[in-house]
């Protein structure tokens, strides 16, 4: 498949060559020996939300938290 750069230097990938998102990442990297340019998928940072409940620890067993200012140690 031959993509072609536009005026402002964008490449647009069509959807049938790569199921992609809006947010996704890539990182480029240019081949002056080969003159190619590569582009590899980076990996989605993870949703806090679905890291948070696959924690082994309920939330009920944590210590509760104090509201009181942290002391300096003395010197």
């Amino acid at each position: 498949m031959i993509v072609t750069l536009d005026g402002k230097r964008r490449v647009s990938i069509p959807a049938s060559l790569a199921p992609t998102a809006p947010g996704d990442r890539f990182e480029a990297s240019f081949d002056a020996e080969e003159d190619i340019v590569l582009l590899r998928r980076l990996k989605r940072k993870p949703n806090w939300l679905e890291v948070w409940k696959q924690c082994p620890v309920a939330m009920d067993d944590l210590p509760a938290r104090s509201r009181e200012m942290p002391k300096r140690p003395k010197p």
